[in-house]
């Protein structure tokens, strides 16, 4: 069975990485009982030579499954399922929807304080550091500048108990990060986000900022709904935020 890049169907299909391949394969072999809550899963050996594809790809795969809650990894003795059915996905030490509830209520009214009390060095800092994530193709390294990028913007409000908060979180954000840019090729988009939130800042306009991290946080919901729910189910509304634009839940 070769699991290598292969395509999705539909008018405009999307090229489906060896990554969600294995991951799709595997997820689907477990909800449909095919590995029993309790089984042990294949090998990572095993598995690179069923499916065709490198030990890389594997392990990314197996650690997703582990992100998911399907499984749980045990030294020296592999990976077991403890479930068939995501529930919800773990980052570090948080469950994604604290994560996400956590961010709606500190980041988007951390960026609309950075609209109001930026200075020239933070947008010059936050310009130059986007501008190496544009460029930047080594998925860790650009996850790496995601998480500083909004350690950047909680900088520029000029709050140290707001930075403090992102600094907490800041391990749990990374993981999140790369799990949606694997699964979700999130990171041309999110770049793109990020910069019309970069154009309020450097505008001064509170209401854009409060927009654009808005938006951002609603497509990193959508992005990671439309990984971990089975496909057709409903997008569950995104909570409103004191002080902020009411939000509808779609698509970092």
């Amino acid at each position: 069975m070769n699991l290598s890049d292969s395509q999705t169907g539909g008018p405009a299909p999307r090229r489906v990485s060896a990554l969600e391949a294995v991951l799709g394969h595997l997820r689907s072999a477990i909800e449909r009982g095919e590995y029993a809550i309790g089984a042990k899963l294949p090998s990572e050996a095993e598995l690179c030579r069923t499916l065709e594809v490198s030990r890389p790809v594997v392990r990314e795969a197996l650690r997703a499954l582990q992100t998911m809650g399907l499984t749980v990894s045990r030294t020296g003795k592999g990976t077991f399922v403890v479930t068939d059915a995501v529930q919800d996905p773990t980052f570090g030490d948080y469950a994604a929807s604290d994560l996400l509830e956590v961010r709606r209520h500190v980041e988007i009214p951390v960026a609309g304080y950075a609209a109001r009390r930026r200075t020239p060095q933070d947008l010059d800092r936050l310009d130059r550091l986007l501008e190496r994530m544009e460029r930047e193709t080594d998925t860790a390294a650009w996850v790496a500048m995601d998480t500083l990028f909004h350690l950047a913007v909680a900088e520029a409000a000029r709050n140290p108990v707001f930075r403090k908060v992102i600094e907490e979180i800041r391990d749990a954000l990374a993981r999140q990060s790369a799990f949606l840019t694997e699964l979700g090729g999130r990171r041309e988009q999110s770049d793109r986000e990020h910069r019309v939130l970069l154009d309020a800042l450097t505008a001064g306009s509170e209401d854009d900022a409060v927009v654009a991290m808005t938006h951002h946080l609603d497509r990193v919901a959508t992005t990671l709904t439309r990984i971990v729910r089975p496909q057709g189910a409903a997008t569950p509304p995104a909570p409103p935020v004191p002080g902020g634009p009411e939000t509808t839940g779609a698509d970092t």
